[in-house]
């Protein structure tokens, strides 16, 4: 495995343990906990930059990304779950690399929610979508990514997944008050708008996926942007 995946991966897992730990011992600070957390998962950013120039086209460009995922999702607010957030931070995986859709992802959560409203659900947001891109980056050279259903199959999954993992925090910060019956009880309650989800980013992959990686590709070899 490549040095850059280890360390991508490594930064994951504490990101998730920490996580975990600050929904169980300070859910009152989530604002605090968003913070760090965006200073950890720019992390991997600067190490993936730690030996070269960063360009200031490059930041430009992740900013811009980081936005329009941000600001796709404020419209589509009245429709549950419904939105072209998630179909951004793919194609930002998918066009420009982990690093850099890990960073839109987590970014994306952290702006929308300040038109949306801050909680303690921030953080797991900017997880869970920052490891779609992450997950999306590391996928963009297999054959299963390259081929157009390979990534409809990962956005209807990235959907639900996302849907599980907003679950979880729940059941974490609440743990003293859950039980088997409620946890079955929210995965169903909550299967119609994980599917929603699934079922958009099908949708946006499919009509509007192959341009924005068009674009997105022609724009980094232009400028010789984001080059491993």
């Amino acid at each position: 495995m490549a040095r850059h995946q280890v360390i991508l991966l490594s930064s994951a897992l504490m990101l998730s343990i920490m996580l975990i730990l600050v929904t169980l011992f300070i859910q009152h600070h989530f604002m605090l906990v968003s913070v760090l957390f965006v200073m950890l998962t720019f992390l991997p950013f600067v190490i993936r930059f730690e030996r070269r120039k960063v360009s200031g086209r490059e930041l430009v460009l992740l900013a811009v990304l980081s936005a329009i995922a941000a600001v796709s999702r404020v419209p589509f607010s009245s429709i549950p779950s419904v939105q072209p957030t998630t179909f951004v931070i793919i194609i930002t995986g998918l066009a420009l690399g982990a690093e850099s859709g890990f960073v839109v992802g987590a970014l994306a959560a952290l702006v929308s929610n300040l038109f949306l409203g801050q909680g303690p659900w921030t953080p797991w947001q900017m997880y869970s979508w920052g490891m779609i891109g992450l997950a999306a980056g590391l996928l963009r050279h297999t054959k299963f990514m390259k081929w157009s259903i390979g990534r409809y199959i990962f956005g209807f999954i990235s959907g639900i997944l996302f849907g599980w993992v907003m679950n979880i925090w729940f059941f974490v910060g609440n743990m003293d008050q859950i039980t088997i019956s409620h946890i079955l009880a929210s995965f169903g309650t909550s299967l119609y708008f994980d599917l929603a989800h699934a079922i958009s980013n099908v949708f946006f992959l499919a009509v509007f996926g192959k341009a924005w990686i068009k674009i997105l590709l022609r724009f980094k070899k232009k400028y010789g942007l984001l080059d491993r």
